[in-house]
């Protein structure tokens, strides 16, 4: 996938760490990602491209647009990332223009402007950085919760290493910027502090951040050290008996294992211990609640007095923070995001296209209409062919969707095993070169699930044949026992059905059984929870799963082809845009699922 982050900073900024992060891990997992910013102070595997994105007059907003738009489609770009404000303003009329999606990262308090509710370019999803933030984002500016959910600030965990040894020298850090609301909190704040030194004997105070010192601080630099932007806080952090910060500082604090006093932009919070830590990541660390500027000095005081001498912090902070901090986890998730809004976006998904039984003429059909003719399935094929779809297996599928790789392609699958599958089928997908999945009720010889209604009685295919199939690259899936509804039954019964097809059939094909179907397409919470627990890894239903292929693999949507599916009515099911016909019926499936 070719990714554009784009930044609008004249310094250092925790965004710009952010997105170089996010950048990084998703290089090293095949994709190719490109950062626009005035400034970029960060080493990044990414390439780096200078624009005046900080320049908000109309006529640089212009131009900057028109520069995004052609560099979006001279690198072929997938999707952008704005990761503040104005990038995230001329990213959105760049992408529009471009007819691309915008994922738009949120890392601080949104200004109310006017002109910001009317125009406030969230993109096609938002995701803000803690819960006080997605507040602000739903109650004020009106973003569509569907389309939004919190994504925090992140580490590597295997790369940060908290110290063990802890310097003799009692220091304490405050670590911030020193230009804008937070320069305007710190000066505050040591003005504060500077009143109470006589109290912290022994004790080395430093300020860490910032390209220069603003005139306004020079005043303290008797007082405190000044150790202006250093490139590698973990020695500082390290180094340090106590932090004083907020956001991603304070989160890399922690990860280290030190004490944290924790004051944003918001707020005070002071000392983070098990019983605030909810709160603080709600508020990223005081950077954002509901009532703003509240700050508490004197429980800054008391609180560096307190933890001076802890050496670590709180054990359940540092478990709670390390899992919702978690670099691979979280860009896991993005990944997941990012297919996600692309099938939204575009309303287009990989098809996958389902048939059960193929017969030679009508006389043969029965009366549940789950059947199309030897000749109507030549017609579909010959369709496909002409039309250049390329049938993939689920893996390839998945493999496709995390590339955007262009192309047609469809997912061939049949349900029950009939023995016309390999008599009437197989020749026919044999004379197009194409695959497919046959999911097989493993138990039975015969549909005697559907005897029962006065069906005629057909065989199921033999072991021979599958195994011819099989040697050809058609792929085979369990469809339980015997062709019960999960739903309907007690769940060891249910257990019983998905765990003794599997062992059957990897006994038959030699080979481990990876897929299963639900049979009538059922399924509920604790059946897709069995599905898991024996050991399937792709479960498919029917018209009744989330949009995206990759959203939920346990319930993998697909589409039924009939005896009344013309070859019109194929092109339609196969064309990408068939399951968004539905999308009012099935709203819940709109919202991306966790």
């Amino acid at each position: 996938m070719n990714i554009l982050m784009t930044l609008s900073q004249l310094e250092v900024t925790g965004a710009e760490v952010f997105a170089v992060s996010i950048a990084d891990e998703l290089i090293s997992r095949g994709h190719k990602v490109f950062i626009i910013s005035d400034t970029l102070t960060k080493k990044t595997q990414a390439k780096y491209i200078s624009a005046p994105i900080s320049k908000r007059t109309f006529l640089y907003r212009i131009k900057n647009v028109l520069f995004l738009r052609k560099f979006i489609r001279e690198n072929n770009i997938h999707i952008v990332n704005a990761h503040s404000r104005a990038s995230a303003w001329v990213s959105s009329l760049a992408c529009k223009l471009s007819k691309i999606p915008l994922i738009v990262f949120i890392h601080g308090r949104q200004a109310t402007f006017l002109s910001r509710k009317i125009f406030h370019a969230y993109g096609n999803y938002t995701l803000p950085i803690c819960e006080k933030l997605e507040e602000q984002l739903k109650d004020v500016f009106k973003v569509d919760s569907n389309k939004m959910e919190v994504f925090r600030n992140c580490f590597d965990l295997d790369i940060i290493k908290p110290s063990k040894e802890n310097s003799k020298q009692k220091t304490v850090s405050l670590i911030t910027r020193l230009s804008g609301p937070k320069g305007d909190l710190a000066y505050k704040l040591l003005e504060y502090i500077s009143t109470r030194l006589n109290e912290f004997k022994d004790v080395k105070f430093q300020v860490v951040g910032g390209q220069t010192i603003p005139g306004k601080f020079q005043k303290f630099t008797s007082l405190f050290e000044f150790r202006g932007f250093v490139e590698n806080l973990e020695n500082v952090i390290n180094e340090s008996s106590v932090v004083i910060g907020s956001g991603r500082i304070a989160i890399e604090t922690i990860l280290l294992n030190k004490p944290l006093i924790a004051v944003g932009e918001a707020c005070t919070i002071g000392l983070v211990n098990k019983d605030n830590v909810e709160f603080v990541l709600e508020t990223n660390f005081g950077d954002m609640d509901v009532i703003e500027k509240v700050f508490d000095f004197e429980k800054i005081i008391s609180d560096l007095k307190l933890s001076i001498n802890m050496n670590q912090c709180d054990p359940e902070v540092f478990d709670k923070v390390r899992e919702k901090c978690n670099l691979r986890k979280n860009v896991n998730r993005l990944e997941f995001i990012f297919q996600s809004v692309i099938v939204r976006y575009y309303k287009s998904e990989i098809p996958i296209i389902y048939y059960h039984r193929i017969v030679e003429s009508l006389d043969e059909a029965g009366k549940h209409g789950i059947y199309v003719t030897a000749g109507q399935f030549d017609k579909h094929l010959n369709y496909l062919k002409r039309s250049g779809f390329k049938t993939i297996t689920f893996e390839e599928a998945l493999e496709i969707k995390r590339n955007c790789s262009e192309g047609k392609y469809v997912i061939i699958s049949f349900d029950d095993g009939y023995e016309d599958n390999y008599r009437l089928a197989f020749p026919i997908l044999k004379k197009y070169g194409f695959k497919a999945i046959i999911f097989l009720v493993a138990g039975l010889e015969y549909n005697s699930w559907d005897t029962k209604s006065n069906e005629p009685k057909l065989k199921m295919m033999n072991k021979q044949q599958i195994l011819e199939m099989q040697d050809y690259g058609i792929e085979f899936g369990s469809h339980t026992l015997s062709h019960t509804d999960l739903t309907k039954v007690s769940l060891e019964e249910a257990k019983k059905e998905l765990l003794e097809s599997k062992k059957i059939l990897k006994e038959k094909l030699g080979v481990e059984i990876k897929s299963f179907a639900y049979p009538y397409g059922n399924c509920n919470k604790a059946v897709k929870e069995i599905a898991r627990e024996v050991g399937y890894e792709l479960v498919y239903a029917t018209d009744k799963a989330p949009l995206g292929l990759h959203e939920d693999l346990f319930q993998i949507r697909r589409i039924g082809i009939f005896p009344n599916t013309t070859v019109n009515g194929l092109a339609r099911k196969v064309k990408g845009h068939y399951i968004f016909k539905r999308e009012k019926k099935d709203s819940q499936y709109l919202r991306i699922p966790h």
